[in-house]
């Protein structure tokens, strides 16, 4: 499982979720975040294979993206990731057994969304980090949704 955090928001802005996760998995859902949300100044992430591998490198260096790496065996440095997971660890995946890859996918999206627009934060004032807007129907119909604008400081780990 690949998860993005945006430090400053609290948001997660992505779950991938695979059998197995490669630099290109890495590179093709960030490129994605990066024309979606706009370019961070840092990353924040462990040594895992997927993040150090030259190609992940050399295209964050040439997108001016600059990496920030967490000593091994220290995840106090990525304290909001880490936290994150446990969260989903402990209110999904300790709680469900998945049959299939799909049903995984499908699941962890919807508690991502739960947890980024419902889900109460502590450090966010007991608020969620993108609350749902509630609006008439006949509104919300008529009005195109448009996209949030992401803060620096997306943070990818691996689970």
């Amino acid at each position: 499982m690949l998860t993005l955090i945006d430090e400053h928001s609290r948001e997660c802005v992505a779950i991938d979720v695979a059998r197995g996760l490669k630099s290109e998995d890495v590179l093709e859902r960030l490129s994605d975040l990066f024309v979606r949300r706009g370019v961070p100044k840092y990353i924040r992430s462990d040594n895992g294979s997927e993040f150090t591998a030259t190609a992940v490198r050399q295209r964050l260096q040439r997108v001016g993206v600059k990496t920030l790496f967490i000593e091994p065996g220290s995840p106090w440095e990525n304290g909001y990731v880490e936290s994150f997971n446990g969260k989903l660890r402990d209110e999904l995946l300790a709680r469900k057994q998945f049959d299939t890859l799909l049903e995984a996918k499908v699941l962890i999206e919807r508690w991502r969304r739960h947890y980024n627009a419902v889900r109460s934060h502590s450090s966010l004032a007991y608020r969620a980090p993108v609350p749902e807007a509630i609006q008439p129907a006949s509104i919300a119909s008529a009005t195109p949704q448009q996209s949030k604008q992401a803060s620096v400081g997306t943070c990818p780990t691996l689970t």
